[in-house]
């Protein structure tokens, strides 16, 4: 027996309506909505490294961490080209960048917000930008790894151009100086020492016949495997072979006063124009910046350098206070990276 028609009408509307609630729920969680703020994050800052400081900052604040990483062999590249192809429709709120040369090259493009946080004023000028496009902390240094059972005492390289002593001809290594900071130290020599000494030394890198990895963790495994004497490297790949017990030491190249100076980059943060989520951006540059995350970074298996005054923790590896630190113009360094790249991938890898 059907229902009476005004029965089946309440059943339509209640069926209506219930169509209608499940529609404006599916809108608010799952077609475009959200429940829950959240911030895009693209890092070029190894994952095992940055990815308990973006768990915490979401416990703290609330706000969801959507995470893009790159990858070893494309260091910092892949994420910069990303926020370049988006750049009409941007995805990325906060560029975490492992290095500084790239950061720049973006703000020198017009694809980022200026913006001053608050917890950036205790940090030296030097390592933040005037305009306020970056901010820089927790450092890393380049070195060179070297392996005590293979180079006697006394026998210690001291410099970058130790790379091109005939004695370690095919021993020594550096990670392909097109990505990440080896990269940006191309740039920087590009930069400090004019374009013809800076190609005149990687010529004799390549004439000693040096090994070109992957990336500067390669490098680091192949010095405490024995596969290599000493490359170059960054003290948070170097520092899990020294800790490790493996028969490694690090030495600071060029840090005599006499010499080039050891080279300091910084991560960075920026903010990316017309990201999706500003506000919760502005929250986590604030956050990144804090003496907390810093002094968690310093105690880290990457031992970073902290850059604020205010951060107490010691470092585990040295600081531009305590050896020669090359004197390098990082915007003009920037200006270099084309040059320098073209160099690299015509000539040094050729």
């Amino acid at each position: 027996m059907n229902p009476p028609a005004h029965e089946g009408d309440r059943t339509v509307e209640r069926r209506i309506g219930l169509f209608l609630a499940v529609a404006a729920l599916a809108a608010v969680t799952g077609c475009g909505g959200k429940q829950q703020p959240e911030v895009v994050v693209y890092t070029a800052l190894d994952r095992g490294f940055s990815e308990p400081i973006l768990q915490e900052f979401e416990k703290t604040t609330g706000i969801k961490a959507r995470v893009k990483y790159d990858v070893e062999a494309t260091k910092t590249v892949g994420l910069v080209s990303a926020i370049r192809a988006e750049c009409e429709r941007p995805r990325c709120d906060v560029f975490w960048n492992n290095e500084i040369v790239n950061t720049i090259r973006l703000k020198n493009e017009g694809l980022l917000t200026p913006y001053r946080p608050k917890a950036a004023e205790p940090f030296p000028a030097v390592f933040k930008d005037p305009e306020g496009h970056w901010s820089g902390f927790a450092a890393r240094a380049r070195v060179l790894l070297v392996n005590t059972n293979i180079v006697k005492a006394g026998e210690e390289p001291d410099s970058i151009y130790s790379l091109a002593d005939p004695k370690w001809k095919g021993r020594t290594g550096i990670a392909k100086p097109l990505f990440g900071t080896t990269a940006t130290h191309a740039s920087c020599l590009f930069a400090a020492l004019g374009e013809e000494k800076a190609a005149e030394f990687f010529e004799s890198l390549k004439e000693n016949e040096i090994r070109v990895m992957s990336g500067n963790k390669g490098v680091a495994l192949d010095v405490a495997a024995g596969r290599l004497a000493f490359g170059i490297t960054d003290t948070d790949d170097a520092i899990i072979e020294v800790e490790g017990g493996k028969p490694v030491k690090i030495v600071y190249p060029d840090s005599r006063p006499d010499q080039l100076g050891a080279l300091f980059i910084p991560n960075t943060l920026a903010l990316v124009k017309n990201g999706p989520n500003p506000k919760a951006a502005r929250k986590l540059i604030e956050y990144l910046l804090s003496p907390e995350v810093e002094a968690a970074l310093a105690k880290a298996e990457s031992a970073q350098i902290p850059l604020n005054p205010a951060v107490k923790t010691a470092a585990r590896v040295k600081t531009p206070s305590e050896v020669n630190a090359m004197q390098v113009d990082f915007s003009q360094a920037a200006g270099t990276f084309e040059k320098a790249a073209s160099y690299i991938e015509k000539t040094f890898l050729r």
